[in-house]
């Protein structure tokens, strides 16, 4: 009896691991402001990078619990036809939210985005 249990288990366990790639790319964004903004970026020195084409994320500021910890650049793995938009805060009212890095199109609405910002200068 015990045979067709641990065969479930481990069958379900296989179809989880098998499964999981898919969930390691969903974002999820929570929207905690903070009330306390980030100090200036520390000035970083880039090392060479370990690879020919990887993208050099710079470091930033987390929040963690009740203070800001500084949180080093590194490098990353290209991805062709995007850009990296690094790890930043946005101020909104008196609280900044963190905004996660993340890959963007180098074509379309990013390239658009940009003049629109240009045009209302």
């Amino acid at each position: 009896m015990l045979k067709p249990t641990i065969a479930g288990l481990f069958a379900a366990v296989l179809c989880a691991s098998l499964a999981s790639p898919a969930w390691s790319q969903v974002r999820v964004n929570i929207g905690i402001g903070v009330p306390v903004a980030p100090p200036r970026p520390q000035v970083e020195v880039i090392p060479v990078a370990p690879y020919p084409g990887y993208v050099w994320a710079p470091g930033y500021w987390a929040w963690h619990g009740d203070r800001h910890i500084w949180v080093h650049g590194r490098y990353i793995a290209p991805r062709p036809g995007y850009a990296w938009a690094p790890e930043h805060w946005e101020q909104r009212g008196p609280r900044h939210y963190f905004v996660q890095g993340q890959w963007v199109g180098e074509r379309g609405r990013d390239r658009d985005r940009g003049r629109d910002r240009d045009r209302h200068r």
